[in-house]
């Protein structure tokens, strides 16, 4: 298994953040080597300047947080987040349309974020999975491996409930081996990240990422 650092989206995509909570956000992972931080498109080039030099990857969300906007607005946030230098792009499907068997709409949706990043930034296909039937969030997987998206993602952290390890478990026997799962929503210490990680997530998105790793070191040290 990877270190435990290398796992987190650290995050902060709550409405009311401002400038000086990304700049925290981004010395947070700059110091504890997260693998990336997840913040609104608006907050993209801030954080690529506050992280240059660093490994730490840049991801953004589009059609934060409901998905029910047209492929075209998520197209174009996708292209302005991935211009202005992000490298992850974290796009909620229309959950509405696959509910109701739009599926070649949710299938072109997905695909057309996909093609805006122009192989410049991989796709994470947010699938709500609080609001979705086991049938339905294996169909959203598996229209997000034929769009070609990297990842499938369990929640937005907005909606009724966040990740579980039954559904990340779903989505891991779903994909196998050709798509990486990322849990998110509610993963605020460190027992429910490790479930998360032995139920098959490839990453974890939180913004309790330095309370986590910080549990995380209080429990190496008590070990014998």
């Amino acid at each position: 298994m990877k270190e435990l650092n290398q796992y987190f989206d650290h995050t902060i995509l709550k409405p009311e953040a401002m400038e000086a909570d990304v700049v925290k956000l981004c010395e947070e992972a700059r110091s504890y080597g997260f693998y990336a931080v997840c913040v609104n498109s608006c907050y993209v080039p801030l954080a690529v300047r506050e992280l240059s030099g660093t490994d730490v990857r840049i991801a953004s969300v589009v059609g934060f947080p409901l998905g029910a906007c047209d492929t075209a607005t998520k197209v174009f946030e996708a292209k302005s987040a991935v211009a202005g230098g992000a490298s992850e792009i974290d796009m909620v499907i229309h959950v509405g349309a696959l509910k109701e068997g739009r599926l070649d709409y949710v299938l072109t949706d997905i695909i057309s974020v996909v093609e805006a990043c122009e192989e410049r930034a991989i796709v994470k296909v947010i699938l709500e999975t609080c609001l979705l039937t086991d049938d339905e969030i294996v169909e959203a997987c598996l229209l997000s491996k034929n769009a070609g998206a990297a990842f499938v993602k369990t929640s937005t952290g907005f909606s009724t409930s966040g990740a579980t390890a039954s559904h990340v478990a779903l989505m891991k026997k779903t994909v196998g081996g050709t798509m990486q799962v990322k849990a998110s929503g509610g993963i605020r210490d460190l027992q429910t990240t490790l479930e998360m990680i032995r139920a098959g997530a490839d990453r974890i998105g939180a913004s309790a990422s330095v309370s986590i790793m910080k549990a995380a070191e209080e429990a190496k040290k008590e070990r014998p």
